[in-house]
Parts: C-alpha cells; sequence; structure tokens
C-alpha cells in the first residue's frame, strides 16, 4: 500500500478529497471507487503501481487528434473507477474493485514505466482505459519522472477530480481527454452513481490551468441524444473555448446495456452539424471510420489540414501549427 494523497482526519473517519464524491471513508473501509483504504487513521491507495494493462496506442485512439498527432502513446491502467456507469466500455478492469474488492495487477515503478515509454520511442504516457484519478499517486509520480525524460503526459478521464486534485495536475499533466457523458444530473446519477456540475467545473478548471483539452460525448440512443440536449454541450464547450475538439462517438450495446442499438451515423452526423453551428471549430465522429468527420479541417478556410482513417493520421495541409493554405493558427501541438 501507498499512502494516497489528498485526505484529511475527520472525527475518527478520513476525508478524501482526490475527486468529487469526497468520500469520509470509516476505519477499515474503501471509497466509492473501492481502491482507497482507510487503515488506521491514515488512506492508502491499493492500486500504487498494479498495473492490470499496458500497451503502445496511436495517440488518436484516446482520442486525442490535436495532441501530438500521428504520434504513439504508452498506455497503462489499474483496476478502479470511481464511476458505475452501465455502459462502460472496459467493465471488466474498471468495474472489478467494486465486485468483490478485488485489487490484482503486476508490479511496476515510476521510473520502469518512463523508461520503458522512452525506449520504445514513444513520445508521452497516457494514463487510460480506467479512471486514472483512482490511481492518481502512481500517474504523478510517472508523470513527473516522464517530463524529465521528455514524454507528455495525458488522462483519459471522466472529469471527476477535484480543483485540489487540478491544482497538482497542472505542470505535470500535459493534455486529457474528458467525458462529458450528457448534459442531465439525472442522466449522472442514474447511468453513472455521479453528478453533472463537477464534471464540468473540472472541465474549466484544467482549461484554467493550461491542461490541452479535448471532450468526447458518446451518443447512446433515447438517453443523450436529443437537440436540446446535444446543443447544451456544444454551447457549454464554445462557452470554455470554441478551439476544444469535440469527439461524438457512436454507442455500441455493452456491458448492462446490451438490449441497447447502435447509434446511427445520421445522429453522429446532425450532432456534428449542430456542435458547428453553435460555435465549434473542431467536431470528429468516433467509432465511424470513413468519412469526411475524421479529419482535421482549417475552420476559415476549409483546407485538409490532417487525413485520417481509424487511428492512422496524415498531415496534409500542416505547416508548423498552422494552415499550410491560409495561414490561420491552429490548436494544435506538435510534436
Amino acid at each position: 500500500m501507498k499512502e494516497a494523497m489528498l485526505w484529511k482526519k475527520k472525527n475518527g473517519d478520513v476525508l478524501c478529497f482526490l475527486c468529487a464524491h469526497r468520500c469520509v471513508i470509516a476505519d477499515g473501509k474503501r471509497g466509492i471507487c473501492g481502491v482507497r483504504l482507510n487503515s488506521n487513521g491514515t488512506l492508502y491507495s491499493l492500486v500504487y503501481g498494479k498495473l492490470i494493462t499496458r500497451a503502445i496506442d496511436p495517440v488518436e485512439k484516446k482520442p486525442l487528434y490535436h495532441f501530438l498527432p500521428g504520434t504513439m502513446t504508452y498506455s497503462i491502467a489499474t483496476v478502479g473507477c470511481n464511476f458505475f456507469c452501465d455502459f462502460c466500455q472496459n467493465w471488466e478492469i474498471s468495474q472489478v474493485s467494486h465486485d468483490g474488492g478485488r485489487i490484482y495487477g503486476e508490479e511496476f515503478q515510476p521510473e520502469e514505466i518512463a523508461g520503458d515509454a522512452r525506449q520504445r520511442g514513444c513520445q508521452s504516457i497516457a494514463y487510460t482505459y480506467t479512471e486514472p484519478t483512482v490511481f492518481f499517486e502512481f500517474a504523478i509520480d510517472t508523470g513527473r519522472i516522464a517530463h524529465d525524460l521528455g514524454l507528455k503526459n495525458i488522462f483519459v478521464t471522466n472529469g471527476y477530480e477535484s480543483r485540489d486534485a487540478i491544482d497538482k495536475m497542472a505542470g505535470v499533466i500535459d493534455a486529457a481527454n474528458v467525458d462529458l457523458k450528457a448534459f442531465s444530473d439525472r442522466f449522472y446519477r442514474e447511468r453513472c452513481g455521479a453528478r453533472l456540475r463537477p464534471v464540468l467545473e473540472a472541465i474549466k478548471a484544467m482549461h484554467e490551468a493550461g491542461i490541452f483539452l479535448e471532450v468526447t460525448t458518446l451518443l447512446i440512443p433515447g438517453e443523450n441524444d436529443s437537440p436540446d440536449e446535444i446543443t447544451e454541450i456544444a454551447d457549454f464547450i464554445v462557452s470554455v473555448s470554441p478551439e476544444i475538439p469535440w469527439h461524438v462517438s457512436r454507442f455500441y450495446p455493452h456491458y448492462k446495456q446490451r438490449s441497447k442499438p447502435w447509434t446511427q451515423p445520421e445522429s453522429i452526423f446532425k450532432a456534428l452539424e449542430i456542435g458547428k453551428a453553435r460555435g465549434l471549430k473542431y467536431v470528429y465522429a468516433g467509432n465511424l471510420p470513413g468519412g469526411r468527420y475524421e479529419h482535421t479541417w482549417c475552420p476559415k478556410c476549409g483546407n485538409l489540414v490532417i487525413e485520417r482513417y481509424g487511428f492512422t493520421s496524415r498531415k496534409v495541409g500542416l505547416k508548423d501549427t498552422s494552415c499550410s493554405e491560409c495561414g490561420e493558427k491552429l490548436n494544435i501541438v506538435v510534436s
């Protein structure tokens, strides 16, 4: 076990303020995430360095289309999550800590992960697959070493970090893709075991902290796909910055939502058109390989800047970080 960050004693229990749940945890008990334990008045992480998976991915898989496009990222995860999404695509590892409290994984030190990532030619480390907030201590320790080796750090997150956690991420975590799952507090309560407002606050706080942001919404038929709700999501992102890329991904039946139909491509395209109409400069279709909504277009002149198919990409109209045709400065971070 590793002593956790961001907690304090409270009337014989401990208060964890790593995420917006702000769990008050009695001695011998765990928080909502299932991987933080109060042992004799001290809060411990049960997953420090216990990696359930490691992989080398195209950064586009995260998905990040505007941060180091065309590069590979070293992806790691532990078990656990602070959400209970009934449509989770990685439920076998994210929900295991809620199912009998099992904690398992192969032991690694931060130096090993950062060194291996560099040796394998990756330009970043992605804390992903499950919720990286639940292995926050290991991510931050690894991220600091990664910076010393010239690597960047990426969070793929549900956006439930506390402001205190985001303050610690600043200067260590370079980019994040945040799941904005809906614009309904009811959806968050019933489908995820969480609330909407902390996610919105975290997105704004990350942007203010200088963390490069992209946002993803998984469009679930009959749940979060009404034009009004899509408009609210787009308007919120624009209010933070119209430069933030928005990925609208196709839902497929999974986990406890196997009876739901696949999202129709037309619904994805309609959502993206709404996003563009509300002022977003960069909108993308996820889980729909092929078509114009995979590519990056200059928002000023319409020039094709980055061409994509699936997780492969090719810079065709990009000069440094500007459009090669009209010179428009684009919200893209290149290696």
